[in-house]
């Protein structure tokens, strides 16, 4: 039986963070204290809900390969480097 790679494995501990996350929420978010910025999403509590969530698609992502399709757009917005034809030599 082969063993799973080391980024399955680091997914699965990312699910388990993110549930963790979600039931403790409380402690975390005593535990991060509240600053202004923290208001515009809708406060420290939410702010560790949303990163839970993000953090749990993100390792389903990466469980079932599908990280290069939700990647995509992101990839889209950032410059990717360009072959330089200036230099054909013989």
């Amino acid at each position: 039986m082969p063993l799973p790679n080391l980024s399955s494995f680091l997914a699965l501990i990312g699910i388990a963070g993110s549930i963790a996350l979600i039931v403790y929420r409380e402690r975390v978010g005593e535990m991060l204290g509240a600053a202004d910025w923290m208001d515009y999403v809708g406060g420290v509590y939410n702010l560790v809900i949303l990163t839970a969530v993000f953090i749990f698609f993100f390792s389903v992502a990466t469980l079932t390969g599908t990280l290069d399709f939700f990647l995509t757009p992101i990839r889209m917005l950032l410059p990717q480097a360009q072959p330089d034809t200036m230099l054909d030599m013989p």
